[in-house]
This record gives C-alpha cells, sequence and structure tokens, in this order.
C-alpha cells in the first residue's frame, strides 16, 4: 500500500471492521472481501461487500479485485434470495464519490433486499437526451475507453 493510501486507510472504519478492530455482523469473508450488514439499512438485510485491501473508489481498485466484489454482490443477492428474510427483489448500488452520495471513502457495494412497501426509492426527473448529444456522449467515453487497459 502507498503511503497515500496507508494515510487513507488510518480511520476508515471498513478496514477497522476487516482487521476485525471494529464490530460487524459478518455474513461472508474471503481472501479479497468481507461482506456485513449496513449498520444504518436501506431495509433488513442490506448487506457491504467490502474488499479488505483499502481503495476509495473504483478508479483504485485493480481488475481482479473489482470483478470478485461483483461476483460475490451476485452471489450475496442470489442468497438473499433464497433466505427466509423472503425478499421480492434486489438494488445492487455503488456509490463512487461525494457527488454519487458516496459517505464512507472505502469502496464498498451495496447488495439491497427490496420488499414491496419497503418506502425505499429512487426517483429522478430525466428528460429524454438529443440523439446528436447521446452520440458525442458516446464518442467522449469511446475516446477515453483506450486510457483504462
Amino acid at each position: 500500500m502507498t503511503q497515500d493510501a496507508t494515510s487513507a486507510a488510518q480511520g476508515c472504519i471498513f478496514c477497522a471492521i476487516v482487521a476485525r478492530q471494529a464490530e460487524a455482523s459478518v455474513v461472508y469473508e474471503d481472501e479479497t472481501v468481507v461482506v456485513f450488514m449496513d449498520l444504518n439499512p436501506v431495509t433488513p438485510g442490506h448487506l457491504l461487500v467490502v474488499p479488505r485491501k483499502h481503495a476509495v473508489g473504483l478508479e483504485d481498485l485493480d481488475g481482479a479485485t473489482s470483478a470478485h466484489v461483483w461476483s460475490v454482490g451476485h452471489n450475496m443477492a442470489r442468497a438473499l434470495r433464497r433466505s427466509s428474510m423472503r425478499c421480492e427483489g434486489i438494488n445492487v448500488l455503488l456509490c463512487d464519490g461525494e457527488v454519487a452520495f458516496q459517505t464512507v471513502f472505502h469502496f464498498h457495494l451495496h447488495v439491497i433486499p427490496r420488499y414491496a412497501g419497503d418506502g425505499w426509492t429512487l426517483k429522478a426527473d430525466s428528460p429524454e437526451r438529443k440523439r446528436s448529444l447521446l452520440d458525442s456522449d458516446a464518442q467522449a467515453i469511446k475516446d477515453a475507453i483506450a486510457s483504462t487497459d
């Protein structure tokens, strides 16, 4: 871990949970991730999939760890569906950056069981975007893809 990453990890509640220095209700763990119950759940059964190695956001996460986080998240969603919690749906949510509602700056994937009438909503007024703007946006992203390899 670089000096910056070490400094960022100091005081990180998720790093403390991974190191067993803070309490958590752990559901699953392996050499790469720890999965535990969210202390402030949207609904009962709300899980967090957290890499053991400190990474603030997607840009700081290596591809293998990222793939594993998503794979474990998928398995956790399947487990929630099959559990006695009887959820009727699942939201998988990633908040990457403060403007995207990230509040703990250690990468984590939310796996949120949903129940009819649970009261949680994701509503946005999303007007249709002109095709020329969509094409321009697509090109900007295509141009950046090469720099992600």
